[in-house]
């Protein structure tokens, strides 16, 4: 067997760039960037569209790590926005601005990826939130990846936080997945019997001209193409910094426990991407408050006998992770309301779009 992973942590968030007058999404000054990317360096990050900022850590060696660096990195951003007259907000999607008004970045990837899909790119203006897990050995990555696909259903449903879309509360928590969508080579990733398939399906790929590398599979679990990490991008972006730590957490530690399975010469049963799908389809829905299958008991139940089940999965695994608080915050969720809920409670005081935009602004900076 390989060496142990480090199983170190890195997490990248989207935030939006907001008009607190208009509270519409705002292209971000030039001069704003250019002074972030002086203070932040590599770890700020232009996105497709003109009012997206991306933020990533650096490597964390533990989750109290990353949660240091997140908080740094909000309180960076928010004080940069703060400076130009604007404001971040974090969540999957903005609940007024349309696609249409808002600017593309001229760079050349993006422009690629316009030419390619079209109106499907521009109408991308979804906000997510990506964590890494080390695991060095390509071997080991792929077989934990096949197993981690089951969970990302019962994580995604504690993160969705976007009902609202150009204006119109969509019927949705998580308006966001269903944008995303759209692209080709999204969604669950497939099974693969080893690291070997998937190297030959990256390869046909490129030399199809389908990508010219692997950064264009966006799947909600992926082996980064540049990085010895398992990428968790199911989440849509959260609002408070709790939640982020949380997530990063329960990844975490069920790639920790998945790897202990594996190691131990021990499997997870695997399931098939259309059911597991269907799992993902009910969490973009209804959050935490539809039903879920049980597909050990082919029933269905609800999201938190579910919730109880993963969290005891990985009970033995978060006390050498130093992660106990952060992943039992689900409980938090659960009883507090996901984002999308708490966005939907912001709407129905005074009927007004407006009062959202204000609450996710408040709710995106506490704790720094």
């Amino acid at each position: 067997m390989p060496p142990k992973p480090s199983f170190t942590l890195g997490i990248e968030e989207e935030f939006q760039v907001v008009d607190p007058a208009t509270r519409e999404l705002k292209s971000h000054i030039a001069e704003m960037f250019a002074e972030g990317e002086k203070r932040l360096k590599d770890e700020i990050k232009r996105e497709m569209h003109d009012a997206v900022i991306e933020v990533g850590t650096p490597i964390c060696t533990d989750v109290a790590h990353a949660r240091r660096e997140v908080t740094r990195l909000r309180g960076e951003i928010s004080r940069l926005t703060r400076e130009s007259g604007l404001r971040i907000a974090s969540a999957g999607t903005h609940p007024i601005s349309h696609w249409a008004n808002v600017a593309i970045t001229p760079v050349a990837r993006y422009d690629k990826i316009i030419y390619d899909l079209q109106m499907i790119a521009r109408a991308n203006l979804v906000f997510g939130l990506h964590v890494h897990v080390a695991i060095e050995d390509n071997e080991t990555r792929i077989q934990v990846m096949n197993a981690a696909r089951y969970f990302l259903p019962h994580i995604f449903a504690l993160s969705v936080n976007s009902p609202f879309w150009c204006g119109h509360n969509t019927g949705w928590k998580s308006y966001r997945t269903k944008v995303f969508e759209r692209f080709p080579r999204t969604g669950l990733p497939d099974f693969f019997r080893g690291w070997s398939e998937f190297e030959e399906q990256v390869s046909l790929l490129v030399r199809t001209n389908c990508i010219d590398n692997a950064k264009k599979i966006w799947w909600d679990v992926r082996p980064h193409p540049f990085f010895p990490t398992l990428e968790y991008r199911i989440c849509d972006v959260p609002m408070r910094i709790d939640e982020t730590i949380c997530f990063a957490a329960i990844f975490q530690a069920v790639t920790v426990k998945l790897w202990k399975i594996y190691n131990s010469n021990m499997s997870w049963r695997i399931y098939r991407r259309s059911l597991i799908n269907e799992n993902k389809q009910r969490a973009a829905r209804f959050g935490v408050e539809g039903m879920l299958i049980d597909f050990g008991k082919g029933a269905e139940v609800p999201f938190e006998q579910l919730l109880d089940e993963l969290l005891e999965f990985i009970d033995d695994v978060v006390d050498e992770l130093g992660s106990r608080k952060e992943v039992y915050y689900a409980r938090e969720i659960l009883k507090h309301r996901t984002g999308a809920d708490r966005q939907l409670a912001a709407y129905e005081k005074r009927k007004d779009l407006r009062d959202v935009v204000d609450y996710i602004i408040q709710e995106t900076e506490i704790g720094l």
